[in-house]
């Protein structure tokens, strides 16, 4: 009996140590009363110049004992995050107007920096408790939520400029009781015991004198209203850090407001309202995943799959149809017959001999073949991993962070991939180091390049966005002590792995190939349409969670439209594979790669469209580089993927078609 008492409490153990863990965000903080907590800033953005700063490269007022970084993960810093500690502090559940600071008298440069960061809609973005500040603004009408709050405005048919030094901030908090259980038993000495779980900390057996603790806030929503108030400075420099001061109401003159000038002196001041709210805190994060038009995006989500779906199902009954078709005819003869209708007949029949000849630069199509398949094991991992939600906006950077690590590992599959292919086209291992060597750099190596280019444009504008030198040395050390091994480990296995054999001989002399009416490249950068298709319409959102600072969070919908991309890319590929060797062109080995790999083409000219029609606001030559830069990386990356998706469902498909063949 008392074996069966201690199962039971071994099993309410376990289920609030379940309870406890919440997979799509940070861990949970509660707060008791009076604690203190310490907002944090993070770099200041603008969707004009895509550019981040530090929040202290302006005049605002530095935390008593210092600034301090927060610890930053690699995705943080490659996106250009700087995370400081504030002054800004909040006492739980404790409504008060505090004084922060006053400035000393603004120079010429301090002006200049403040109004050209107001003119450039730089935005404050500051955290508490790992959420942003929410603010809400009203255009046309609508209500629209943004993160953050400006550092400044520039009032219309005005050459004058104004800073935000007063901020309203309101935080909705929850009550929090924990999970308490009581498990009273009956041991064979009549022993008592209770066992209480908080749900944040796991299972523990604590006395009633804990139970207390088990009670707290924790904070769910964090929103902000920016005013500028002008201050007498003289009456307020006798004031103190965290002095009290009256509440005010953000004035709506410019006369009350606090101008932008040399020689001003800004006053720094907040207020905080705690409010009770319902909001539980796994649910915190919903008000920023709010998109505008979610309908809309769901709907046409929707239309394209079904669209896709239905033309990828014509495509695919068509080609078994034909392929079929030709299979049985030509089974169904005898030697004979066979042997004349290879001479009276044309078709993918006649190209037996020349089929599995090897391909011009086949070394380099080794090398994006096996880079390809390292970037599409990345992604599908990836936003698997996104949309059973392991890798939130609650959890900054780890997206990145998660790419850049299954990139490193996924060396292993990149070398078999490449080596094996190599094998298959050479007959032989020989070379198959250097071509190791090749795949692990080179699609690092395109990175490198175009990322050092952007560094120095980011570095000269003395922006956060610019990546550290230390940074540079550990991305190199990563790169070599763990992607260049793993890389030549896999070529190894693919060195001892069964070579494939193909089902025809290659003749000695190649078939000439008749001429065509039109180039068969132009075939092969149109099927690139169909592809792309099934990628425009997410390509916005991800567009504008990128450049737009928007959420980005419906990985679900996104992990479908991948899925439904590599079927439509293996489809393209084959059925213009066949479509080239019904032309007696056994050329296919490139064109295959290419049919589904000139996506990325379309993908790179929507890029350039959405920059000129979308981002209209993007101001300076350097802001355009960057965004050109970036998207010039993520289209060679789309191509490699693709082409390889492409080129080795053909691939199976022409060994499939051939090994059906009787042929002597």
């Amino acid at each position: 009996m008392f074996g069966v008492y201690r199962a039971f409490v071994l099993l309410v153990f376990v289920t609030q140590l379940c309870n406890g863990f919440y997979l799509p965000g940070s861990y949970m903080h509660t707060y008791s009363d009076g604690d203190s907590i310490f907002a944090k800033v993070n770099s200041l953005t603008s969707i004009e110049t895509e550019l981040p700063f530090s929040f202290y490269s302006l005049p605002y007022c530095p935390p008593l004992e210092g600034i301090k970084k927060s610890a930053e993960n690699l995705g943080e810093l490659l996106m250009g995050d700087q995370i400081d500690s504030s002054a800004y502090r909040f006492r739980m559940r404790t409504n008060e107007s505090l004084y922060l600071c006053t400035t000393s008298p603004l120079n010429e440069h301090e002006v200049k920096l403040l109004k050209q960061r107001t003119r450039e809609l730089y935005q404050v973005n500051m955290i508490l408790d790992n959420l942003p500040a929410l603010r809400f603004a009203k255009q046309n009408g609508v209500t629209i939520q943004w993160t953050g709050y400006p550092v400044g405005y520039s009032p219309p048919n005005s050459n004058d400029d104004y800073i935000i030094n007063h901020l309203k901030f309101k935080v909705l908090v929850h009550e929090y009781e924990g999970n308490v259980m009581e498990v009273i038993g009956t041991g064979e000495e009549g022993n008592v015991m209770e066992v209480i779980g908080t749900g944040e900390e796991g299972m523990g057996v604590i006395s009633e004198a804990d139970k207390k603790k088990a009670l707290g806030y924790e904070i769910v929503g964090f929103e902000v209203v920016p005013c500028s108030v002008k201050y007498d400075p003289e009456k307020m420099t006798k004031l103190h850090m965290y002095d009290s001061v009256p509440s005010v109401n953000c004035p709506l003159e410019l006369d009350k407001a606090q101008i932008i000038k040399e020689h001003e002196r800004i006053t720094f001041t907040y207020e905080v309202e705690f409010v009770k709210s319902e909001t539980r805190w796994p649910s915190r994060w919903d008000a920023y995943l709010k998109m505008e038009g979610a309908r809309v995006h769901w709907f046409s989500i929707l239309n394209s799959l079904m669209v896709i779906f239905f033309l990828a199902g014509i495509v695919f009954v068509i080609f078994l149809r034909t392929v079929r078709r030709d299979l049985t005819k030509y089974e169904e003869l005898d030697k004979e017959a066979q042997a004349q209708m290879n001479e009276e007949l044309s078709g993918w029949k006649l190209v037996v001999g020349d089929v599995f000849r090897e391909p011009e630069m086949s070394k380099l199509l080794c090398i994006m073949v096996g880079d390809g398949v390292r970037i599409t094991g990345m992604a599908v991992v990836t936003i698997v991993f996104a949309a059973l939600g392991f890798m939130s906006p609650a959890s900054r950077g780890m997206l990145l962070t998660g790419m850049i690590i299954l990139y490193l590992f996924l060396g292993i599959a990149a070398g078999y991939a490449g080596v094996r292919l190599w094998r298959t086209v050479k007959g032989t291992s020989e070379g198959w180091r250097s071509l190791s060597w090749s795949i692990a750099c080179f699609f690092p190596g395109i990175a490198f390049v175009i990322l050092t280019v952007l560094n120095f444009l980011l570095w000269s504008s003395n922006s956060t966005g610019a990546i550290p030198i230390s940074l540079y040395f550990e991305l190199l050390a990563l790169w070599f002590c763990i992607s260049v091994p793993l890389t030549l480990f896999g070529g190894f296995l693919g060195t001892r792995a069964e070579a494939i054999q193909f089902p025809v001989r290659t003749n000695q002399i190649p078939r000439e190939i008749p001429e065509r009416k039109y180039p068969s490249w132009l075939l092969v950068l149109g099927a690139g349409t169909l592809p792309f298709g099934t990628l425009f319409i997410e390509l916005f959102f991800i567009f504008s969670s990128i450049w737009l600072g928007r959420f980005y969070y419906v990985f679900g919908f996104l992990l479908i439209v991948l899925l439904l991309l590599v079927v439509v890319c293996a489809e393209v590929s084959v059925v213009l594979t066949y479509m080239h060797l019904c032309v007696e062109d056994w050329r296919w080995w490139w064109k295959a790669f290419y049919a589904s790999g000139s996506v990325a083409l379309y993908v790179f000219a929507y890029s350039i469209n959405y920059l000129v029609f979308d981002l209209q606001s993007l101001s300076g030559p350097v802001s355009a580089m960057l965004y050109i830069g970036y998207s010039l990386l993520m289209a060679i990356a789309i191509m490699l993927a693709t082409g390889t998706i492409g080129f080795l469902t053909s691939f199976y498909f022409v060994h499939y078609l051939f090994s059906s063949v009787k042929i002597d």
